[in-house]
């Protein structure tokens, strides 16, 4: 760690430590002063190192720092969510791992990180956390109680994903736009740091205005940026999700993942409610999805929540039917007038902007008008399609278990959520929806994003479905037809 924490605060110093070599003029004096400086760093690393530990005592987990004040945070072992240990690559180097615990609590607060401690160490910690096992009472500290061999904990793989499926990752979407990313912090590093690199800022700004003096220049640049989008793309998407194993591991859902940093998350088997199929347009057509869990408590699950990278769509059915529980139930149509409404905004901001761009080109006559007219004609053409499929996308359903909602279309989501994981329904109706007459209807879920959506669905069909899943909670307020008949002789 005294090696680990100067390297990574160098970013950081980077620039003051120029400052001072350039005010100093690279003399002697501003040398010393530099010098000083990454000194300081060491000096920052050891006073770190020295003054931080952990111990597990009873049913808690208690990390001290203590220097000039002590500061002790407490976590119950019963409030731990998961644990994900993390190899960055100079960790990997030095055989070491971070180790952070995640207890689901908003912000990250209360939750701890034990930066630097060996795999050895992050593994056992990982299984005793997990089992939340009984400590003796004497406060032992963790790294002085090593489990017995015969407490490892019992793996059972459920899926190694083969990397093959790694040519999947373009399609995605995710990662294409990397060497656009790269491109741009090229860009702003020589504004930015054009003097110091010794061409100097107005030279930057030269050589950008001699670019855009030569558009064909600029438009040969973007079609190798283009180019370069599938291959960078997926050369991310492989260093992120490299050798992906999804296991099963005394009663938790564990995912390894990466090449340069290598990853591993628990989830708490008993805290998953569902899962959450997505898959883009591309993705669509070459038949595969992503998959992330619906967890309680659960902090970045856009990350940590991760179930499968992309994958043909009958094996991530077959891994979550296993893995959490199928869905076996078909999707419920919605009403036409819900495709009416998907057409309407695919297609008419297009329309209008083409009818204001005609009558432009009829006063005016100027190119700008021409091509604003003929990208929104054939935007407005586009979105038929768009709008068709965003209706074909649209499914809610119950199979006595779960239950499942969908929508979208550049980006279709599929939440399958378990029945006891619903904690309330919302009906929500705009203005225009009550023309149409149509609702959203909305599952509270207690866990995931908080709640997920049948959009547009019928009046008739927001009243029944939550009557169907539900059926407990809304007997009390539902009358039978025998009840509304008029009494007979």
């Amino acid at each position: 760690m005294l090696l680990i924490d100067p390297v990574r605060m160098l970013p950081s110093l980077l620039l003051p430590l120029l400052g001072v070599l350039f005010v100093g003029g690279f003399s002697a004096r501003s040398y010393g002063w530099a010098t000083l400086g990454l000194v300081g760093t060491v000096v920052f690393a050891v006073v770190r190192w020295a003054t931080f530990t952990y111990e597990i005592v009873g049913d808690r987990l208690e990390t001290k720092r203590s220097l000039i004040s002590r500061s002790i945070r407490t976590i119950p072992l019963e409030r731990i969510r998961g644990v994900d240990v993390s190899t960055p690559p100079m960790h990997r180097l030095l055989g070491l791992a971070v180790l952070k615990i995640d207890t689901g609590a908003s912000g990250g607060n209360e939750e701890a990180e034990l930066d630097g401690v060996t795999l050895a160490e992050a593994e056992r910690l990982k299984a005793l956390l997990l089992r939340r096992a009984a400590q003796p009472e004497s406060r032992v500290p963790a790294a002085a109680a090593p489990g017995p061999a015969h407490e490892r904990p019992v793996e059972r793989p459920i899926i190694n994903v083969p990397r093959r499926w790694l040519l999947y990752g373009p399609l995605s979407g995710a990662y294409l736009f990397t060497p656009f990313a790269l491109a741009g912090g090229a860009v702003g590093l020589a504004f930015q740091w054009g003097d110091e690199l010794g061409f100097g800022r107005d030279a930057a700004w030269y050589v950008g205005q001699w670019l855009w003096d030569r558009p064909y220049l600029l438009l040969i640049f973007a079609v190798l940026l283009v180019l370069a989008m599938p291959v960078l793309g997926g050369l991310m998407y492989a260093v992120f999700n490299w050798n992906f194993v999804l296991k099963r591991r005394d009663g938790y859902l564990v995912a390894e993942r990466g090449l340069i940093n290598r990853r591993s998350v628990s989830l708490e088997s008993a805290r998953v409610r569902g899962y959450e199929i997505v898959d883009g347009l591309a993705e669509r057509w070459a038949g595969v999805v992503r998959v992330w869990a619906i967890v309680t408590g659960l902090g970045d699950s856009e990350t940590r929540g991760q179930l499968l990278p992309d994958v043909p769509r009958p094996v991530a059915v077959g891994v979550t039917g296993e893995a959490i529980g199928p869905y076996e139930a078909a999707l419920r149509p919605h009403p036409p007038v819900a495709r009416n409404r998907r057409l309407f905004r695919a297609v008419f901001p297009w329309a209008m902007t083409a009818l204001v761009s005609a009558v432009a080109v009829w006063a005016t006559d100027a190119m700008l008008w021409w091509i604003l007219l003929v990208v929104s004609l054939l935007l407005a053409g586009a979105g038929v399609p768009l709008g068709l499929d965003r209706y074909a996308s649209l499914g809610h359903g119950y199979d006595g278990v779960r239950m499942a909602v969908r929508s979208g279309s550049l980006r279709r989501s599929q939440a399958v959520i378990e029945r006891r994981a619903v904690v309330g329904w919302r009906l929500r109706q705009t203005w225009f929806q009550r023309r149409a007459g149509v609702l959203t209807l909305i599952a509270g879920v207690g866990a995931g994003k908080g709640g997920y959506e049948a959009i547009d669905v019928s009046v008739a069909q927001g009243a029944d479905f939550p009557a169907e899943v539900t059926p407990e909670w809304l007997a009390p307020f539902l009358r039978s037809a025998e009840e509304d008949s008029p009494p007979t002789d």
